[in-house]
């Protein structure tokens, strides 16, 4: 089980750093999602066939058409977040990406029948303080707006990949993650076409060529292939406990690598977050 935990921890630190990679790279933020997706679809397509089992997702038709919403919302979800990072900082954007889970655990109760008991109540009021002290904070001016706006967006668009891929529960991990990654690269192509399409590539230094390999390589691919292969090794719990790593790494990153500073009011918010959703998901 140590094994699968450090595997597990080593993607989401690697998830942290997405933003961070992602500010080196002088693209739009949907050609940086649609290079990205391309080369982790390569990379899990080649994985994929070393294991001797394709690219072809065998659940029934139902399976499929979510698999392909998720894939749909993954795009989505990431054009928005990247766009975000651009406008109103890594940490900020990843805080908001990360309520997810929350939004998640709201729609269970119509999706799924599940009960919305009081600590989880109470766990979705506390997460909405933060964002409110988080995207009050930072909404100064017109372009802080929208990014906030965009990375709610993400948010809302994450919590659909996550319900959908719950109405696919037969088609595994890697062989899901790679679908979702081929369809998320078409999405992004719609983006990135009339922001330039691959001209921009062209042009593109040989650091920006290393962040974005790297970033479609380590940060999706691999990511992906250690995030889905310890996830059914380890406790339900310990999952969504040391998932709140990767905000906050990101957090951390960001402050560290990129200089962006917090205020108090939005540290304060950010507690919030990341306390409420720990709240609400933690027995």
């Amino acid at each position: 089980m140590r094994k699968y935990l450090l595997i597990y921890i080593a993607s989401l630190l690697l998830f942290g750093t997405n933003g961070i990679v992602a500010s080196a790279i002088p693209l739009a933020s949907s050609q940086i999602v649609m290079a990205r997706t391309l080369i982790g679809f390569l990379l899990l397509t080649v994985i994929l066939f070393a294991r001797g089992k394709g690219v072809a997702i065998g659940a029934d038709r139902k399976q499929r058409l979510c698999i392909l919403a998720s894939g749909v919302c993954t795009g989505l979800s990431w054009v928005t977040l990247y766009e975000a990072y651009r406008l109103v900082g890594v940490g900020v954007s990843s805080l908001l990406y990360y309520c997810a889970p929350v939004i998640v655990m709201a729609l269970s109760v119509p999706l799924f029948g599940e009960k919305l008991t009081l600590r989880k109540t109470v766990s979705f009021l506390v997460v909405l303080g933060g964002i409110l002290l988080v995207s009050v904070q930072s909404a100064t001016e017109a372009s802080s707006v929208y990014g906030v706006l965009l990375a709610a967006a993400s948010a809302l668009c994450h919590a659909g990949m996550v319900v959908f891929s719950k109405f696919a529960p037969d088609v595994g991990g890697i062989e899901s993650s790679c679908a979702q990654l081929g369809i998320s690269c078409l999405i992004a192509c719609v983006f990135a076409l009339p922001a330039g399409g691959i001209g921009a590539f062209v042009d593109m230094s040989a650091f920006g060529w290393a962040a974005l390999v790297f970033l479609g390589l380590m940060n999706t691919g691999l990511g992906c292939a250690l995030y889905f292969s310890a996830i059914p090794k380890l406790p339900a719990q310990t999952v969504a406990t040391l998932g709140y790593l990767e905000p906050l790494s990101a957090v951390v990153f960001a402050a560290l690598l990129l200089g962006e500073i917090m205020t108090a009011l939005q540290i304060f918010g950010a507690v919030l977050v990341i306390g409420g959703a720990f709240l609400g998901e933690v027995r």
